[in-house]
């Protein structure tokens, strides 16, 4: 019974592991997203070339 038990806790801990290291990554990628989305704006404006007109 003690066994089961401490298998229990073990498994939780684990899958509480897993969860978060998914989280860590994907708020990880995100932060990496959002400064390449604002690099590239940053570029465009500042390389101004197309001058189109929203229509």
């Amino acid at each position: 019974m003690l066994l089961k038990i401490i298998g229990a806790i073990i498994v939780i801990w684990i899958a509480f592991s897993l969860i978060g290291f998914i989280f860590k990554a994907i708020g990880t990628l995100l932060i990496i997203a959002a400064v390449a989305t604002v690099g590239v704006a940053a570029y465009g404006a500042i390389k101004g070339k197309s001058r189109r007109q929203i229509r």
